[in-house]
Parts: C-alpha cells; sequence; structure tokens
C-alpha cells in the first residue's frame, strides 16, 4: 500500500487457500470444453463459415490460450504466492489473462451483434453479414486487444519481499498513480462500452421474440431465460472484476488506509478474478447453443428467402 502498510498476510489468505484449487477445476473444465469446441467449431465446419461460427471459434481460441497459462497460477498459488518462473513468464501470465479478459468481452460484443441482425434486422442482414467480414472483425478485434493489454508488460513485475518472489498484476506501489488511468479506461472502454452494445442487442433479440406469433410461450421463455442468463453472467464477471479492481486501486493510493475495509475489498476482488476465470468453463456451453428453430420461424413470417441470412447469424 502506498503510506502506511496493511498485513500482507491477510491479503494472502484468500488467494492461497481459495484461487489454487478453483484455477485446478477450472482448467481442467476450460480446456476440455474448449479445444472440444475448437475441433466441433473448426474440423466440423464447412469451408465457408458462417459468421457465428468464426465469432465463437475465436472465443474458444482466446478461452483455450487462457485455461493453458492457469498451471502456472496454480503453482504460484499452492508455493504461497512465490513465483519461480521469472520475470518473462510473469509478464506474459498477465498478458495472456488480459487478452482472454478483454478478447471475451469483444467476441461476445460481436456474438450478441450478430444475432441481433440476424433476427431483428434480417433483410438489413442478409448478404451484408458475411465470412468475410467476420473474419476481419475478428482480426481487428485481437489486434485491439494486444494493444489495450500491452501496456501490461510495463506495468507487471516481480516483488521479492520476506524469501518470496510475488508477481504483481496491477502495479507496485511506485506506479499505482500510472496505472489507474489506465485500469478506468480499460473499465470503460474494455467492460462499460461493450456491456452496453451486448445488453441492447439481447434487448433487441428478446423483444422481436417476444412479439412473434410464429413462437409458442415455452419456446419464447425459453430466448428470454437464455437472454436473461447471459446478461446475469456478465453483471457476475465482468463488471464486478472491474469495478472492485478499480476500488481496491483506490484503497491501495490512500496514505493511511483502513486495513480491515482494503482487507475486505481485496478478498472480494480475488473472488471476483476466480469468477472471471470461470468464464472459460461456461462459453461452450453458452455460445454453441443455436437457436435455428426460433430463426427459422421468424425468418418464415418476415420473409420467405431468408435462408442465406440465417447461415450468416446462426451460432
Amino acid at each position: 500500500m502506498a503510506g502506511i502498510k496493511c498485513n500482507a498476510t491477510s491479503f494472502s489468505h484468500v488467494q492461497i487457500n481459495y484461487l489454487a484449487p478453483v484455477y485446478g477445476v477450472e482448467f481442467f473444465v476450460a480446456v476440455l470444453g474448449n479445444g472440444l469446441a475448437i475441433w466441433l467449431l473448426g474440423h466440423g465446419g464447412s469451408r465457408n463459415p458462417h459468421a457465428g461460427i468464426i465469432f465463437s471459434l475465436n472465443l474458444a481460441v482466446s478461452d483455450l490460450a487462457y485455461a493453458l497459462s492457469l498451471p502456472l497460477l496454480v503453482a504460484y498459488y499452492v508455493m504461497k504466492k512465490n513465483w519461480i518462473f521469472g520475470l518473462a513468464l510473469c509478464k506474459v501470465e498477465r498478458f495472456l489473462f488480459n487478452c482472454n479478459l478483454y478478447g471475451s468481452i469483444f467476441f461476445i460484443t460481436c456474438i450478441s451483434a450478430n444475432r441481433c441482425l440476424g433476427i431483428v434486422y434480417p433483410l438489413y442482414a442478409r448478404g451484408r453479414v458475411e465470412s468475410k467480414h467476420a473474419k476481419l472483425a475478428s482480426v481487428a478485434v485481437w489486434v485491439m486487444v494486444a494493444i489495450i493489454s500491452s501496456p501490461v508488460f510495463a506495468f507487471s513485475t516481480l516483488n521479492k519481499e520476506h524469501n518470496t518472489t510475488e508477481c504483481i498484476g496491477t502495479a507496485i506501489d511506485s506506479k499505482l498513480g500510472a496505472y489507474l488511468p489506465y485500469s478506468l479506461f480499460l473499465a470503460g472502454f474494455g467492460c462499460g462500452l461493450p456491456f452496453v452494445i451486448t445488453l441492447l442487442s439481447y434487448i433487441g433479440i428478446a423483444r422481436a421474440v417476444w412479439k412473434s406469433h410464429g413462437l409458442a410461450p415455452r419456446e419464447k421463455r425459453k430466448v428470454v431465460t437464455m437472454v436473461c442468463v447471459v446478461v446475469a453472467l456478465y453483471c457476475i464477471s465482468f463488471l464486478p472484476y472491474h469495478i472492485l479492481r478499480n476500488v481496491n486501486l483506490f484503497s491501495r493510493l490512500k496514505s493511511k488506509p483502513d486495513c480491515k475495509w482494503s482487507s475486505f475489498i481485496h478478498s472480494a476482488f480475488q473472488v471476483t478474478r476466480a469468477l472471471v476465470a470461470l468464464n472459460p468453463c461456461v462459453h461452450p456451453l453458452l455460445y454453441t447453443s443455436v437457436m435455428d428453430n426460433v430463426r427459422a420461424r421468424l425468418g418464415c413470417g418476415q420473409v420467405q428467402a431468408e435462408d442465406k441470412s440465417q447461415e450468416n447469424v446462426r451460432l
């Protein structure tokens, strides 16, 4: 902490006792789930896959890349926060975390917007949302995510204390003043803006489905439930993580911190880190689901020659 330091032992307790087993379970589930998803979406797909498959495949690749870095964190916390893998791997692991986090957020946004166009504006989407557009958008997302995540290489470092070496995920005390604006930018641009787009997209989908006369009440409830689950997952993982990360940073900047409050915030922040890492386990189940029957019935009621549009928006 800047100024007076609180007892670091209380901060490490949650990480050592909670994060290690959670990350271990998440590693196996995420690798199996996303590995299977990549095989099904890539190997089992057509030579000219539609936009939904392309975005989902990129999401799975992003999740798998991060999942493969989790064993380093498991070993780190099992050894009571003693990083033995060197400075380079510390920076790479933190970079992969950010790339997965914001890659997931932006690819979820792409999937949501793509679904919204296909269901709410099928005539507009027809012929305008093709595989080449999804590929270009995916490349743009990867480049943007790499750019906004690259400052991690400057901030993340090793901190040797009490015969242990800690891999700093945010920034050391002397760099907190520079790191905080960067963290606020990530919260706004990397989380807040995509969340608004995703929320509006699913609200549009829910309204279109609910007003449709071609769907049974049970099918309508199924779609609305899916929309609620997507938004709930977003609110449970991404939003709390960004809010608590910045609250934790503000707490560290205080010259006379309230150690009890700081310990609570830090522990809550660690819980949200595990919830964020849970997303690679959930995405294979959530974003490989298909609403073909919904799109087919909506399409029949709005335009007969809608087959190509349905292919472009289907997951």
